[in-house]
Order: C-alpha cells, then sequence, then structure tokens
C-alpha cells in the first residue's frame, strides 16, 4: 500500500515537467527511507537535470539504504548527463520502484540491470496505467516517431466554429478559454493550419498562468502563406515557432521565414495537402513528444482519417450558428458509419457557462 502512496507521489511531482522537457520524459522521483521523504525531484525545464540526481541531491546521506519511487526506468546511457542508474548504485540505495519500462533502445531494461546486478532490487509496475497515460508522449515518439496528440475543438451548441462571414471570437466564454491555456501550457506545442493563422492572427502562447517556458508554435501551411507582419512572425525570435510546409512552398518565403527565426520542417504533400502523418514524423524528429492542436477545421479532419488523435477535447457553448456556420471538422469522405473514428469518454464537466468534454482513442 505504501509503494502505492508514494508512486502517485512521484507521478504528480512527474506531471509538473509536463510541456517543457521534450525530448526528454517528464519524470518524478520519491526517495523514502524508514517512512520519512527525504528527497524529491521532477525533471527540469528542457530535460535536465534528470528527476533522480534531483532528488538524491536532496536527500544526501540519507538516499543509502533507502528505497526510491521513479516513475520510468533510470536511464542507462551516457549523454549530456551521465546514467540516473549509475547515480542510484553510487548513492547506495537499496531499493527502487518503476512504474513503467522505458523503450528507448538505448535504456530498455539496461537500467534495470545495471541496478539488479548492483544488488539493488527492483520493484515495476506499480501505478503503470498511471504512468504510461502521463508518459503517453514520451512513449509515442519512442514507439512510432511521432508526437501524442490532443485535438481541441471549441464549438456552439451544433458544432460550428464560426459564423458564414468567419466570425469565430468567442463562442465560448472566459472560463474555457482559461483552461484551455492550462491545457497548452502542458503540451510541448500548439498547432494550427495556415487558414487559422492567416484568419486568426493568433499568438498560440499561454497567457496569464506564470509559465516560464512557452509551448512552440507549430503552424501547417503547405505554401507559407502567412502574413510576415503577424504575430507569429514577430515573436518568432523569442518562442519558438516551427512553420510545416510543401516541398513546393516559394524558396524566398522560405528564407523571409528562416531569417524572422522560424524552424522549417519540409513535409510531403499529399491530394494537394501537407500529410499530417509525414508532419507528425517530421514533429517527432524534432524532439516533440505533445502536440496540442486548436484546429482549424480542415487540419482536424487530416487528423482524425489519419487516426493521428490520441486525445479529443471538446468545448462547446449554448449557442447555435446554423447549417451556412463553418463546421468543426472538415470533409472527410465518410459514407459508413464503421469507417469512423471512435473514442471513448473519460469525463464531462461544466467550465463556467460551457460544458466540456473528453474523449481518448477508443481501443476497442
Amino acid at each position: 500500500m505504501s509503494d502505492t502512496r508514494y508512486m502517485n507521489l512521484a507521478l504528480s511531482l512527474g506531471r509538473r515537467g509536463l510541456g517543457n522537457t521534450w525530448p526528454n520524459p517528464a519524470v518524478g522521483c520519491v526517495i523514502v527511507r524508514n517512512g520519512r521523504v527525504v528527497g524529491r525531484g521532477w525533471t527540469a525545464p528542457s530535460g535536465r537535470p534528470h528527476a533522480e540526481p534531483q532528488a538524491l541531491a536532496q536527500a544526501g546521506d540519507a538516499a543509502r539504504g533507502a528505497d526510491v519511487y521513479v516513475t520510468l526506468e533510470p536511464c542507462a546511457h551516457f549523454g549530456q548527463t551521465p546514467p540516473c542508474a549509475q547515480a542510484l548504485i553510487d548513492a547506495g540505495v537499496a531499493r527502487v520502484v518503476v512504474a513503467v519500462g522505458d523503450s528507448d533502445e538505448r535504456v530498455a531494461g539496461r537500467g534495470f540491470a545495471m541496478l539488479r546486478d548492483a544488488g539493488i532490487e527492483v520493484v515495476t509496475g506499480i501505478c503503470e496505467t498511471q504512468a504510461r497515460a502521463d508518459q503517453i508522449g514520451f512513449l509515442s515518439r519512442i514507439e512510432q516517431g511521432r508526437p501524442m496528440v490532443t485535438l481541441k475543438l471549441a464549438s456552439s451548441f451544433d458544432g460550428r466554429i464560426a459564423t458564414a462571414t468567419g466570425e469565430s471570437q468567442w463562442i465560448t466564454q472566459g472560463p474555457a478559454r482559461r483552461l484551455v491555456h492550462a491545457m497548452r501550457a502542458n503540451h510541448d506545442a500548439v498547432m494550427v493550419g495556415g487558414g487559422t493563422a492567416r484568419a486568426d492572427d493568433p499568438s498560440l502562447t499561454v497567457r496569464d498562468m506564470g509559465v516560464t517556458q512557452q509551448p512552440a508554435r507549430v503552424v501547417v501551411s503547405r505554401r507559407l502563406d502567412i502574413p510576415l507582419s503577424s504575430k507569429l512572425a514577430q515573436t518568432a525570435t523569442s518562442i519558438p515557432l516551427i512553420l510545416c510546409h510543401g516541398a513546393d512552398a516559394p524558396t524566398s518565403l522560405v528564407d523571409a521565414w528562416t531569417g524572422m527565426g522560424a524552424q522549417m520542417l519540409s513535409c510531403r504533400a499529399q491530394g494537394g495537402h501537407l500529410d499530417m502523418a509525414d508532419v507528425l514524423q517530421q514533429l517527432g524528429s524534432h524532439g516533440l513528444t505533445r502536440v496540442f492542436s486548436e484546429g482549424g477545421s480542415a487540419i482536424a479532419a487530416s487528423l482524425l482519417k489519419a487516426d493521428l488523435v490520441d486525445h479529443l477535447v471538446g468545448f462547446s457553448a449554448g449557442v447555435v450558428i446554423g447549417a451556412e456556420g463553418l463546421p468543426g471538422i472538415g470533409a472527410m469522405g465518410v459514407s459508413r458509419l464503421a469507417q469512423t473514428p471512435r473514442f471513448d469518454l473519460v469525463g464531462t464537466q461544466a467550465v463556467g457557462p460551457d460544458v466540456m468534454h473528453r474523449w481518448v482513442r477508443s481501443r476497442g
């Protein structure tokens, strides 16, 4: 019972790093000796220091003979920092309890082996389901080559995201918009299509949350036809901006955006649009693990049609726009219900005058 309690504490610490540790995972670590927490830590912004050395530094000599609770298998390779497994060995800990193994081929069981070879007891699988849910982005990047995708839709009661004239601000009210900012903060990047970037001139930043590290902004635009006077362009040197474009984007625009500080990713096109599967693979190669997609309707349809949405978050407002309004999701070519992507409901709640509903990809 105490193993579960301490692992839950480690998981809560690890969640503090979600959205600001990429490309590294957000890990939590708790060190316990004689029933007392003597050290704790979580992955620092930009991915280092890792959770274990921070917890060990706090514990000091009290780590010797202690139990360690860590949410992901300790790393076993030399990167920019020494292996965390070796740090635990050097500290003389007696027992290491781990929630889930690391799929990275540089680790993948090697961390456990190092600890056991040093005579340290290793227990695995404590709170594994919760840990996998927290690590879905990191594990997706390692196992599938792409980041986890959360698709957020804010729409009228009848599923419209704008009027026929394009007016969309604001369908939902202040409390829902504030919650969206909190969701942005625990993702590595916020993604929109070129149409949304042109129509709304968004900054795609987290505001009024006291964050110290903004998520990257990703714009998917085959021809790069985004105004060079936009808010995104004006902030490209201070907040990461990643532009996913096609091979046919004008070289002059590629050069112009590069000169303004944007990072350019050339992606494969398919049927006149960028292939979202390739876009996500490119973003995974860039190090992103968690992407928060905020539309528009075309990019939402592309993600859903390609079965690339892991989490679906909807905000429904008590307004009705009618059939002439812009639908939240573009054409998907579905003719039979059996072809539709399915999601399982995990929660609903009132957010001010609006309703939020959260879904995960159906495993059935």
